[in-house]
């Protein structure tokens, strides 16, 4: 599903105009793009939540070189559903 998609089942759903639709979703996902950037993470309760998390500092190979590359300790968004959320997928996926 793409972000066209997600406007168009909304705006069928709800009965607001795409245009108004579209710019709602794209200012939910920069506030949370700027939440995650400013190390502040997302809680969306029945959802899941936007989290930043930490990778320590580790030593990696680059085999066509035969060389050890040290790669730093750096920080990546993540998504960690709800707990009820995670149950529904999990359901779903036996039938």
């Amino acid at each position: 599903m793409t972000k066209a998609d997600i406007v168009n089942e909304i705006s069928k759903s709800t009965g607001i105009e795409k245009v108004t639709v579209q710019k709602t979703v794209e200012a939910f996902m920069e506030t949370v793009k700027s939440s995650l950037v400013n190390k502040k993470n997302v809680y969306l309760r029945g959802f899941g939540s936007f989290i930043v998390k930490k990778r320590a500092e580790k030593t990696a190979r680059n085999i066509s070189k035969n060389t050890t590359i040290i790669i730093p300790a750096h920080s990546i968004p993540s998504f960690k559903p709800s707990k009820s959320f995670a149950i529904k997928v999990k359901d779903k996926g036996k039938k």
